[in-house]
């Protein structure tokens, strides 16, 4: 757990539980907030796992493909 000290003793107040350690300001407004932060953290997490996995293993096999006319 974070000691709470660390943070501006005015914002951790004002904080809800769940994020009273990590955030600045005066929090979300409505469980809507939550819903869109959600949405952008699996969006975050969706594109990096599929840049990673096509970064490594892109998947073309075709003879034609335009990486084999460049390399």
């Amino acid at each position: 757990m974070i000691p709470t000290f660390l943070f501006c003793p005015t914002c951790t107040l004002g904080q809800p539980k769940i994020i009273q350690a990590i955030s600045h300001g005066p929090g979300p407004d409505s469980r809507w907030d939550y819903l869109i932060a959600l949405a952008f953290v699996l969006i975050t997490i969706a594109t990096a796992y599929y840049s990673i996995k096509w970064l490594i293993r892109p998947g073309e096999t075709e003879k034609n493909h335009i990486k084999r006319s460049i390399l």
